[in-house]
């Protein structure tokens, strides 16, 4: 009888083994995988979409996590994808334990601290974005060592420093995404080595030095984005190599020199932006070669000569902007073939001629400040995509076509100012106008402020100023819940405000401009809250841009009667101005309750008796004016009025005390017993509404007289910046 063979029960037993470790070292490594995810997890601090809280759970595999995905032969994490969760924390060590990591996208998060250097031992990476987070410290030099990286994002956060030189090692690499960070110093020559790349964006940073000529080696590259930087130096010729090029920005710098001719070679061009730069020299016939041209940005240069005919062939272009240059001529007909364009911004130039009829799909037509003459284009009444109209500054003159009102069902902006318009303004305005802005001010328009403009809901900005529109006084305008800026100045609106039948409902109201009209007497009350907010909101605003039109330093109202007592309750008024009047009576001690007030101007009225003593407690007044009246008695001692010179008291025969030179004697020390306010005095109301209704006026000639009194008014850049810093807080 044969022996009985242990060879298959050792075989068994030996397969049986193999299949033991091989299950252990699968399950070991998953664990691996897990751990590293839950200490991920475990550094986020806010998950508020609750992604990761409810569904990365010990209890289900970590293939099914969400945002995880896993390779089908190992069942190891291959992929992790975090992006657009709003998660707020750090990453952990441990994510360097992924071993099968290729992918990483964890952009537009809150991730914020340095990256851990454990994360060098992902070998396998080939795609890596952390773009849009709050990352800082300097940019890892080991990312160097990703030896199959293709994509490096780390756009949009905190990182400082150089761009490391160890960048350079990636020969795989075709995205490199650093824009929108603190990055200083020069591009390094290493980077011309990733000659795989197709997009390199160095955006917003502060790089220095001339565009490097080895940048001419990416002959890959679609996208070279080197805007919002301070390169300096011409544009280098070896960018006529990069023939792929789709976009090219080095908009922002400070690059000198002519547009190179070689541009005309980048024939795949789609965008092209070179503008807030000191190019000079003209635009070149070659730009008719870049066909494929959609986005054209040459603005803010010193470009000469005229707009090339040539340009008509840029059949796609949908955005040109060549505004603010010193370019002559006149506007090509051609540029009416644009079929394609939606944006023509030429406005701050020297163009001559008539204006063109604009393409059909114009959406934004400016050629403000240029030396156009002629007509409005009658053909512009057909063009319902129309948004934005900027005719203003100019020689333009005529009629305003009255099929303006119609198309304000699309239009949003109409400036015309600073022209000859004559005849009236267009009556039609319709139901659900868009209008959002209107300028038509410094004209010949006659007639009245047509009332259908009351359709216009949303309206801003109304400014007719400086015309012969002969009126009385809009009350209707009250139904305008959006308006912020109207000016009604030098013209002949008429009649007595205190009997208009207005309501107060203009709560957004920042300027007010009625000056140099035949308006006499201003009665009714206003809410002293709204009054504040006005004014707080107007200096906020005034340094956004939002100005009166001051041609003068008269505000010529003749506002008559007492100041009253209630602008002792605008306590967050910073500066007052209330010169060149009629006023009568004493200062109101209540101004002393203006704790925020930086600047204080009675100048020029008749107002009588003593200084009150309770404007010593204006602790932030740098600016003081109470010349040309007929107050008397001791100047205020100590505190701010110790800063205050001569010029503030000028043309006040019956004041004395310092700085004065006529001494007080006896009466020095005398209390100011006129300073009370008489309530049995009548309070004039009918001045009340130029506070609620013309305190944007007031403020703004302040600022326009105190500019130009005092040449550079650092105070009142001060006051612009603190007012700023307190309502940020807000």
């Amino acid at each position: 009888m044969a022996k009985p063979s242990f060879l298959p029960p050792f075989m068994f037993g030996l397969l049986f083994a193999t299949f033991g470790v091989i299950l252990s070292a699968k399950y070991s490594s998953i664990t691996v995988d897990q751990s590293a995810l839950l200490a991920l997890k475990s550094h986020i601090t806010h998950d508020p979409h609750n992604f990761l809280a409810t569904n990365w759970s010990t209890s289900t595999s970590v293939c099914s996590w969400i945002g995880v995905t896993c390779g089908s032969r190992h069942h190891r994490v291959t992929a992790l994808n975090l992006s657009s969760m709003d998660l707020t924390g750090t990453i952990s060590s441990l994510l360097g334990n992924l071993s099968f990591l290729a992918w990483l996208g964890i952009h537009q998060n809150s991730f914020h601290g340095s990256l851990p250097i454990e994360l060098t031992n992902l070998r396998r990476m080939k795609y890596l974005d952390f773009g849009n987070n709050s990352f800082n410290g300097e940019i890892p030099s080991w990312f160097g060592c990703f030896s199959k990286l293709q994509r490096l994002s780390l756009y949009l956060n905190n990182f400082v420093g150089v761009i490391p030189s160890t960048l350079g090692n990636l020969s795989k690499l075709e995205r490199l995404s650093l824009g929108g960070n603190q990055i200083t110093g020069r591009i390094p020559n290493s980077l011309f080595k990733c000659k795989e790349l197709k997009f390199l964006s160095l955006f917003n940073n502060s790089l220095e030095g001339s565009i490097p000529t080895e940048i001419g080696n990416l002959t890959f590259l679609e996208t070279l984005d080197l805007g919002d930087n301070y390169f300096k130096g011409e544009i280098p010729l070896v960018i006529g190599n990069l023939t792929s090029l789709r976009v090219l920005s080095f908009r922002n710098n400070k690059l000198t020199g002519e547009i190179p001719l070689v541009i005309g070679n980048l024939t795949s061009l789609q965008f092209l932006y070179l503008s807030n730069n000191n190019l000079t020299g003209e635009i070149s016939l070659v730009i008719g070669n870049l066909t494929s041209l959609q986005f054209l940005y040459l603005s803010n240069n010193n470009l000469t000569g005229e707009i090339p005919l040539v340009i008509g062939n840029l059949t796609s272009l949908q955005f040109l902007y060549l505004n603010h240059n010193k370019l002559t001529g006149k506007i090509p007909l051609v540029i009416g073939n644009l079929i394609s364009l939606q944006v023509l911004s030429l406005g701050s130039n020297k163009l001559t001629g008539r204006i063109p009829t604009p393409p059909p799909l114009l959406q934004f037509y400016g050629v403000s400040t240029n030396n156009l003459i002629g007509e409005i284009p009658s053909l512009i009444c057909s063009f319902t995509s129309l948004m934005v109209m900027l005719l203003d500054e100019n020689n333009l003159e005529g009629t305003i076509p009255m099929c303006i009102g119609n198309l304000s069902s699309s239009l949003i902006a109409v400036q015309l100012g600073n022209n000859n318009f004559h005849g009236q303004i267009p009556e039609n305005f319709a139901k659900g106008c868009m209008l959002r802005s209107l300028r038509i001010d410094n004209n010949k328009l006659e007639g009245s402020l047509p009332r259908s403009l009351g359709n216009c809901k949303g309206l801003n900005l109304l400014n007719v100023g400086n015309n012969n529109l002969n009126d009385t006084f809009p009350s209707w305008l009250g139904n305008l819940d959006q308006l912020q800026v109207l000016t009604l100045r030098l013209n002949r609106f008429y009649s007595q405000i205190e009997s208009f039948d207005i309501t107060f409902s203009l709560t957004k109201l920042q300027i007010i401009d009625l000056s140099h009209n035949k308006f006499n007497e201003y009665g009714k009350k206003v809410d002293p809250h709204y009054m504040r907010e006005a004014l707080s909101e107007f200096l906020v605003n005034y340094t956004d841009g939002l100005s009166v039109i001051a041609r003068g330093l008269e505000i010529n109202n003749q506002f008559r009667g007492e100041i009253p007592k209630i602008l002792g309750e605008l306590h967050l008024l910073i500066v007052l101005n209330l010169s060149y009047n009629c006023l009568i009576g004493p200062i109101p001690s209540s101004l002393g309750n203006l704790s925020e007030l930086e600047s204080l101007d009675l100048s020029s009225n008749k107002l009588e008796r003593r200084i009150p003593t309770e404007l010593k407690n204006l602790g932030f007044l740098e600016v003081l004016n109470l010349s040309q009246n007929n107050l008397k008695g001791p100047i205020p001692q100590g505190k701010q009025f110790d800063t205050f010179t001569n010029d503030s008291y000028m043309g006040n025969l019956d004041l004395c005390g310092l700085p004065l030179s006529k001494n007080c004697g006896t009466d020095e020390e005398t209390p100011a017993i006129f300073d009370r306010d008489d309530d049995g005095d009548e309070l004039n109301w009918k001045f009340s509404i130029l506070m609620g209704y013309g305190c944007g006026l007031v403020l703004g000639m302040s600022m326009a007289y105190i500019v130009f009194t005092t040449g550079k008014p650092w105070w009142l850049i001060r006051i612009v910046e603190r007012v700023r810093r307190r309502f940020a807080k807000r």
